[in-house]
């Protein structure tokens, strides 16, 4: 898959007379001499799946020279026993060609020396700038001293690339591989759900459900959390990015969770809403109700040929009639989208694009209209409503109330693929996996 992605991005370069410079992610402190658990950069997992932190890829596309080929050209930390020792195994550069496909691989330790002679001949660079100013000052010292030996006939990068345009809009179309791999994390994501669901009880903590989360996560295989786990119990789900998970779940009140599997570092993205006691209010299912049925219809939007704003102008239609209905919103459904006061309870938009990250790269406009779907893009639906506690003029039964419902949907030439179409959705299947005894937990 990663040698795939490769030898597409090449392609691209070759076109654009450019090579590529692709670093991992730097490792980050936690804390004092401690370490947040490392996680590879995107773009380079993309393009080599090596998980190694202090790592760079080089793609120089064939063409520079006569009959010169392409290369891919890996630096990384070389062995090192004391280190290995205290910190892990490392791959090493002997092993890293035939292990990851790579035509060539160094010591990282050489790749400033090493650089100026292999970005010779090559008018572009692609190269993310903005990102770590370390890494900018190398890359800006690396060609302005290669451009100073322009006298003696030496041809060095004169622009910088942002790899959006290229490399971005490759990430955007996933492949077989990496759809079977969002396929997993979406199965992981499922069960984690149906755990949380089943042993969500009044007195429950927020924080027993995100461990939870966490463990099913892990245990299952995947590589931890596509992001930080939302877990809100009443009024909390209406903060959209609640994150202390860490208030008791209260009898007659609803929890949102809104938590996705992350595996080989690919996303998923789900949000269920469900009854702590196992039993939806009247005012809850009617709310409920409304949500759902914004959702399954923008859903039925995500057609190749589609726009992606017109995803949300479905989803946004059946929540303005029900929030009319529902005494929340007063005027024609026209004039409530005219003059904006539905995002008194719907603020967001109703999706993203999902992939390796969990807002995944990839434009979402085609000069300045929306962009048309298409088979192997990859986005969430989700809709939601969320009445704040303190709401002026909305019913009293209705306050504090808020649901979302999520899912990630692949775009297939035919039609559509609903990832997480397995996790309870309905008002009937969710309080059927309320009722569910826990097992294990």
């Amino acid at each position: 898959m990663y040698t795939e992605h490769r030898q597409r991005f090449l392609d691209e370069l070759q076109k654009h007379g450019a090579c590529a410079l692709i670093p991992t992610n730097p490792t980050r402190t936690r804390s004092a001499d401690t370490e947040f658990r490392f996680r590879p950069g995107s773009d380079f997992w993309y393009l080599t799946g090596f998980a190694e932190p202090e790592s760079w890829l080089l793609l120089l596309p064939a063409g520079k020279g006569k009959d010169q080929p392409s290369r891919s050209i890996l630096f990384l930390r070389k062995k090192d026993k004391t280190m290995e020792i205290w910190n892990g195994l490392r791959l090493g550069i002997d092993a890293a060609p035939e292990h990851l496909s790579i035509d060539e691989a160094y010591d990282v330790e050489d790749l400033w020396n090493c650089l100026p002679d292999l970005l010779e001949g090559y008018e572009r660079l692609v190269f993310a700038t903005g990102l770590c100013s370390e890494n900018d000052s190398a890359v800006l010292e690396t060609l302005s001293g290669l451009r100073a030996r322009v006298r003696g006939g030496v041809q060095a990068p004169v622009q910088i690339l942002d790899p959006g345009p290229i490399l971005h809009e490759l990430r955007l179309i996933k492949g077989k591989g990496e759809i079977e791999v969002m396929r997993k994390a979406a199965a992981i994501t499922d069960e984690a759900h149906r755990k949380v669901m089943s042993v969500s009880s009044p007195g429950t903590n927020e924080c027993e459900l995100d461990a939870l989360l966490d463990y099913t996560f892990r245990a299952r295989g995947g590589t931890g959390a596509s992001y930080g786990n939302i877990v809100a119990g009443g009024t909390n789900a209406c903060i959209l990015h609640y994150v202390e998970n860490n208030a008791p779940l209260q009898d007659g009140d609803i929890c949102l969770v809104d938590a996705g599997a992350e595996f080989d570092f690919y996303a998923s993205d789900v949000t269920r809403s469900f009854p702590v006691n196992g039993k939806f209010s009247e005012a809850q299912a009617k709310v409920y109700s409304v949500v759902l049925e914004a959702q399954l219809a923008a859903i039925a939007q995500c057609q190749p040929g589609n726009t992606f704003l017109s995803v949300h102008e479905v989803a946004l239609g059946v929540l303005v009639r029900g929030l009319i209905k529902l005494g929340l919103c007063t005027g024609s459904p026209e004039e409530v989208i005219e003059n904006e006061s539905y995002r008194d309870y719907y603020m967001h938009r109703t999706g993203h694009w999902m992939g390796l990250d969990v807002h995944d790269c990839g434009s979402y406009h085609q000069g300045e209209a929306s962009r048309p779907l298409a088979a192997g893009m990859v986005l969430t639906v989700e809709p939601g409503l969320y009445i704040a506690h303190d709401a002026e003029g909305a019913p009293k039964a209705l306050r504090g109330i808020g649901i979302r419902i999520e899912d990630d949907i692949l775009i297939t030439a035919d039609g559509h693929e609903n990832l997480s179409a397995k996790i309870p959705k309905s008002i009937s299947e969710v309080e059927a996996a309320c009722a569910v005894a826990s097992s294990g937990h």
